[in-house]
């Protein structure tokens, strides 16, 4: 009796201790988030396309708390949004978006939460398609990219004040680094023969590229890829294809390549290399190319690429 007793005091004394020991690392672990909240200040801030995040990326630097929703290789046109994508907006305090319908069916919700649209910074002498249908493209041009900078800047400004010269700073070095690139891609496609200049891709991303760089630019599909072209248009890219006796077309890293190795077989020409239309590459992969090194996961390393793989495929 006396052992019973006392094996049902010890179970009791043991259960009793490892219920204080599950209630202090509960209370131990609140603790820690709490003073991960409280060091963490940093405004948070959520962008869907690569080239977006790329930007506040160079411009804020470890300033705020960044969430990309798209990675390399995603393509906006298409991306259907996750779980985690609207708790994260739901909780930002800047959300940035390309707008001009470029982000398909997140669009509207992007623009009901007070996400910031870079496409309003576009004149209307800048903006390609119609008003129904705008070219959303415009990381294309880099002078129109640089152009976005302020907007950012001074989101992020209003939003945290006390980190405002820093964003200022940067915003201004980046300007003049867009503006040095935009320089150098005209230079270096001027080593391509004029008649030689004729672009041909997976859909229409590249018209913002082509006239700010010296292309005649002809697409499989059009500014969307949510529809595939049909027979005739298939036909019709072949037929141009072999008439222009054009070397080099080119395959997207956003989009299916069967369409285009299929132009490619069917008319006789080369596929000239892999193009960044819609996302940039992985960031740290680092590209050597024209005596050159850059990082495809940034905006000038996504750019330098395009125009140095198009000028070497089409000499």
């Amino acid at each position: 009796m006396f052992n019973s007793v006392t094996q049902v005091f010890v179970r009791l004394l043991l259960m009793y201790r490892i219920a204080i020991l599950l209630v202090v690392a509960a209370f131990s672990s609140c603790s820690s988030d709490d003073r991960s909240r409280d060091e963490d200040a940093r405004i948070s801030v959520v962008t869907t396309t690569t080239m977006i995040t790329d930007m506040v990326k160079q411009i804020a630097g470890d300033k705020v708390q960044l969430t990309g929703l798209m990675g390399p290789g995603v393509d906006p046109h298409l991306y259907e949004p996750i779980p985690s994508d609207g708790i994260a907006l739901s909780e930002a305090d800047l959300i940035f978006y390309n707008g001009l319908f470029l982000e398909g069916q997140m669009t509207s919700d992007l623009k009901n939460q007070g996400g910031i649209d870079f496409g309003s910074t576009v004149s209307e002498d800048q903006l390609k398609g119609d008003q129904s249908h705008p070219d959303p493209h415009i990381w294309g041009n880099a002078q129109i990219w640089a152009g976005c900078i302020p907007l950012v800047v001074k989101a992020l400004s209003d939003a945290d004040p006390q980190n405002s010269s820093h964003y200022k700073e940067r915003g201004d070095r980046l300007i003049e680094v867009l503006r040095d690139l935009h320089q150098w891609s005209r230079s270096r496609v001027e080593s391509l023969p004029e008649d030689s200049r004729i672009l041909i891709t997976s859909h229409d991303a590249f018209e913002y590229f082509g006239e700010s760089y010296g292309f005649r630019v002809v697409a499989l599909q059009g500014i969307s890829t949510a529809t595939e072209a049909g027979i005739a248009e298939r036909v019709k890219l072949v037929d141009f294809i072999k008439k222009n006796q054009i070397k080099s077309i080119f395959i997207e890293s956003s989009v299916s390549p069967a369409a285009i190795k299929s132009i490619a077989e069917d008319s006789g020409a080369k596929i000239g290399g892999e193009l960044f239309s819609d996302a940039m590459g992985e960031p740290g992969d680092i590209e050597n190319s024209n005596d050159e090194e850059y990082d495809l996961g940034t905006y000038q390393g996504m750019l330098k690429h395009n125009i140095n793989t198009i000028v070497e495929a089409l000499k």
